[in-house]
């Protein structure tokens, strides 16, 4: 019972803070970014610029018609992350890790669907990165939330098993 309830915790903590800091950041772009064009925070490593995404990850299916986005990008993704939070809190064997990075996809994954929901299909992405012409695609902290779930998920798999060999003592 300790167990499921620290996952609780554990999955409901980063579902609010990952949800919360999105939604709040993403207000604040909305207010003061529009038509400011390119705003630098570092230099040109980190700038700020207003965006709204109709499409998936680097706008992957934009041009697709809207009945088709709003299935996939709002429907199919609002039902993934249902079964995802739900296999999360009945996974007893979960290591805390796991746990974590679960939520932190499914943070991102919410908060980014939120958006669509209110936002006619779109998403607010507002920051970039990079060094001279290199730079990534513009983003928002629900994208981060995603991509550091996604890379603590294989680096748990990577990384060696630290239990001890079970056995006589």
């Amino acid at each position: 019972m300790r167990g499921a309830l620290v996952r609780a915790s554990v999955v409901f903590l980063v579902l609010a803070v990952t949800i919360g800091c999105d939604q709040v950041t993403k207000l604040d772009a909305r207010r003061t970014l529009p038509g400011a064009g390119v705003r630098s925070v570092v230099g040109s490593y980190l700038v700020l610029v207003y965006t709204e995404n109709s499409g998936a990850f680097l706008s992957l299916g934009a041009r697709w018609p809207l009945p088709v986005r709003q299935a996939l990008f709002i429907f199919m993704s609002l039902a993934v992350l249902v079964v995802l939070v739900v296999f999360v809190l009945r996974s007893p064997r979960l290591r805390l890790s796991t746990t974590l990075a679960l939520a932190l996809l499914a943070g991102g994954g919410v908060s980014n669907v939120i958006d669509r929901i209110f936002r006619d299909g779109r998403v607010i992405d507002f920051i970039n990165l990079g060094i001279g012409s290199l730079r990534t695609g513009i983003f928002n902290l629900a994208d981060v939330a995603i991509l550091s779930g996604i890379v603590l998920l294989v680096a748990l798999q990577l990384a060696p098993n630290r239990r001890r060999p079970q056995g006589p003592a």
